[in-house]
């Protein structure tokens, strides 16, 4: 299997696009069998794109500390191995409290306190649901509840749920380059960077072509709405010897047929073909390298 994070360092650039056309591309060929993840646990929405029916859902949960002030001797050991702050403490006052929302389920809280004061009780973070497209289950959607500060533990659940008889994982990413794009590229066997031709757009690609190579991970570049800003971005792609994918020019037909939940590369062959010759790359390059 190799496995393809679509990211970008800002949101609205075209991962979805890319993600669900590519998906869309690659599973019209016989020889593959291609799963996609919506990890944009936040705000998913590349199911809007097919026709589909859920398989299965299954409940992400994590367990959180519960602190029994009855046996509790307010010693601040579960406070002082917390290294995320979930646990507030006045031990002059004889308070202390849990903040769930802060708790990442590590459990130092447990080791740390030598009173059998803590137990555990689960809750729920966010759902991990399956559809099938065209009859076969190969779309998987992360998404978090309402509240919930992290989607990290839901994508991880995500991208751990594909079939293992998959050919090919696309992972639509959720944007920017904090911790749930780390996630989903680090899970990945090639990053494609999806960006457009504007200062904001450059300077998130930036951000994460930096964050990429932090974690070592190979990837390049399409530029999407091409013509509409500047040649800055290619510029950049070629002071620094970063590989351009694929440019996509601007067009108002593409914009409509996606803001109708369409699928360009269904009505456009010749667009089809560039997708294929894009996956075609960089399986050629990376293929034998993926796990």
């Amino acid at each position: 299997m190799i496995k393809i994070a679509i990211a970008s360092g800002k949101g609205g650039t075209g991962k979805t696009f890319i993600s669900t056309n590519l998906f869309h591309t690659l599973s019209k060929n016989n020889n593959y069998r291609v799963t996609i993840v919506d990890c944009d646990a936040e705000a998913p929405n590349a199911v809007a794109f097919f026709e589909s029916e859920i398989v299965r859902e299954t409940e992400v949960t994590q367990q959180v500390p519960v602190i029994n002030t009855d046996i509790c001797t307010f010693c601040g050991k579960c406070h002082e191995y917390c290294n995320y702050n979930a646990i507030f403490i006045l031990p002059p006052m004889k308070i202390i409290e849990v903040i769930e929302d802060l708790c990442h389920d590590c459990g130092a809280c447990r080791v740390a306190c030598k009173f059998g004061a803590i137990t555990e009780k689960s809750v729920s973070l966010g759902q991990v649901t399956t559809f099938a497209v065209n009859g076969k289950p190969s779309l998987i959607e992360a998404r978090i509840n309402i509240g919930v500060m992290s989607p990290v533990t839901v994508i991880k659940s995500a991208i751990r749920q594909i079939d293992n008889q998959s050919d090919i994982a696309i992972l639509d990413s959720p944007p920017g380059t904090s911790c749930p794009f780390v996630q989903t590229s680090a899970s990945a066997d090639y990053v494609i960077l999806v960006t457009e031709p504007t200062p904001f757009g450059l300077s998130d690609l930036k951000q994460s072509v930096e964050t990429l190579r932090i974690i070592n991970k190979p990837f390049g570049v399409i530029i999407n709405r091409a013509g509409l800003g500047n040649d800055s971005v290619k510029e950049y792609l070629n002071s620094e010897n970063i590989t351009l994918l694929l440019e996509i020019p601007f067009n108002k037909k593409i914009a409509v047929l996606y803001s109708n939940g369409k699928l360009v590369s269904e009505a456009n062959e010749k667009f089809s073909e560039q997708l294929l010759s894009v996956f075609e790359t960089i399986f050629k390059d990376h293929g034998n390298s993926s796990n």
